[in-house]
């Protein structure tokens, strides 16, 4: 009879609560005891095994470590003892952050068995705040693509439309949340990779300040932009996962922790001004997505916020200058991955034994790296490798990197005037599986309005602002740096604006 019970309980969570559950809502249950911890995980667990075939958000699933994570929050509970707000909540890791023991790929083959030997620090801060892992989250390759298409493991679709991608390149870690496969997940961000797929699956999505969330444990992109930031539902849950993530890491030389004035500032609509650049409700946005981002603004405006006009006449030089800094970081970070230091490696091939020793490693390295890297990770490391060579590296790399501070500028003489920028996160709504994978440059143009605030170190959110048809549109908010909080408040008011 128990076990009856046991099975109407997780039908029960599994077809009513999942839905609409949020982190908090999670938490509030657990508390009160209306469902346990590893009732919780098996309801969501049921919920990936029913919905991978045709979503493919996850590469790896853990399912025997996370019942046991949650059977220590419910001992944790059934002794009486107070619990975070994220114990017993389940989550999903993009595959290019380290979980101690557990396969991590970066969604490509040179990686297919490589064990992560230790926790990137968010794990560990995630782990420490009692967090359920379920597994890990399918990828374009090394982070590299808007689509997920671009996974040596086969692309992830779009859990509101399986015809269409999720974005990427953390689109297994949207498409998760976006299914109600985990209560939230871990994406990271180079150049709009978890607000791009959080704008086309209709969550909400943080890219961080650069520096404000520890890299240590991230398998490395391009130094410079990246930055872990979760995927959530409402933006309540992303304060929650960010104020537990976020934080000064002795291991990465970059991170800080957030000034205190900057946390504890107050926000009063009718002071608030709403910078809105020309540059991004120019030519080649479609007309529905202006519609709903600007039906948005004035939600806003109706309530007294301030909206001003602003250029940041940089724009058009950001996804040129980002296409040639990332490139060349690739370019050094994927350098490692050689046959010899990580990573499979190719049998060398000898014609009758005469080879020296030198052109044998050369072979090793030729044969592996060209076996096993995709397409788009080769072209954008011969693209690198290209612009920073002699000859080019003042007329490209350099160049690029004025541009950059250029960039920067503009967006510091734009906080001058306005506390804050709403823009579109894409120019487009989803596209459909297969429809750019062949033209890299209408793929780069998918990230034109997300690359600038990476070039900046900027922090930035997308959460959804409507639909065209059942395909989501995302709202982009951008703030000065360490600005979150105030990034999560002119969110907060969004939402229930748009709720009305």
């Amino acid at each position: 009879m128990s076990s009856l019970l046991n099975l109407k309980s997780q039908i029960l969570i599994f077809y009513i609560l999942l839905e609409n559950l949020t982190i908090k809502q999670a938490s509030k249950g657990l508390k009160n005891k209306e469902y346990s911890a590893v009732e919780l995980t098996q309801a969501f667990l049921a919920r990936i095994k029913r919905r991978e075939p045709d979503v493919h958000a996850y590469l790896t699933i853990s399912e025997e470590r996370a019942l046991a994570q949650a059977k220590r929050v419910d001992e944790k509970i059934a002794a009486g003892e107070e619990i975070s707000p994220l114990e017993g909540i389940t989550c999903a890791v993009k595959d290019a952050i380290l979980i101690e023991g557990v396969k991590c790929t970066a969604g490509s083959k040179i990686l297919e068995n490589y064990i992560a030997p230790y926790d990137a620090t968010v794990v560990q801060k995630l782990r420490k705040a009692g967090a359920v892992f379920l597994g890990k989250t399918n990828m374009d390759e090394f982070a590299m693509g808007s689509s997920t298409e671009n996974s040596a493991y086969g692309p992830t679709r779009n859990p509101r439309d399986l015809k269409y991608v999720p974005g990427g390149s953390s689109g297994g870690s949207a498409a998760a949340v976006a299914a109600n496969e985990a209560l939230f997940s871990l994406g990271s961000d180079t150049g709009g990779s978890i607000r791009q797929p959080a704008s086309f699956c209709g969550v909400v999505g943080l890219k961080p300040t650069y520096g404000a969330v520890s890299r240590y444990g991230l398998m490395a992109m391009a130094s410079s932009l990246d930055q872990i930031g979760p995927f959530v539902k409402n933006i309540e849950d992303c304060q929650i996962v960010f104020n537990t993530i976020r934080g000064r890491d002795f291991k990465d030389s970059t991170s800080v922790d957030l000034p205190e004035k900057i946390i504890k500032s107050k926000f009063d609509i009718q002071k608030l001004r709403i910078g809105l650049p020309k540059e991004y409700f120019a030519r080649g946005i479609d007309p529905e997505v202006e519609k709903l981002v600007k039906l948005s603004i004035k939600k806003l405006a109706d309530e007294g916020a301030q909206i001003e006009e602003i250029s940041l006449p940089q724009t058009e030089f950001a996804l040129a200058c980002y296409y040639i800094i990332m490139p060349c970081e690739v370019s050094a970070n994927l350098a490692r991955y050689d046959g010899i230091k990580y990573g499979a490696s190719a049998a060398c091939a000898t014609a009758n034994n005469q080879q020296t020793a030198v052109n044998e490693l050369l072979d090793v390295y030729l044969q592996t790296r060209g076996k096993y890297f995709g397409t788009e990770p080769r072209r954008r490391i011969m693209l690198g490798t290209y612009a920073l060579s002699a000859g080019y590296y003042d007329a490209y790399y350099l160049k690029a990197q004025k541009v950059r501070t250029k960039i920067l500028d503009d967006f510091r003489k734009a906080f001058k005037k306005v506390d804050i920028i709403l823009t579109p996160t894409s120019p487009t709504p989803a596209f459909k599986i297969g429809e750019k994978v062949d033209d890299p440059i209408k793929m780069y143009l998918s990230d034109i309005y997300t690359v600038p605030i990476n070039l900046a170190g900027l922090p930035a959110l997308s959460m959804p602002c409507g639909e065209i048809g059942n395909l989501p549109v995302g709202l982009q908010i951008i703030g000065q740096h360490f600005s979150e909080e105030l990034i999560f408040k002119v969110a907060h008011k969004c939402e229930d604006l748009l709720k009305e």
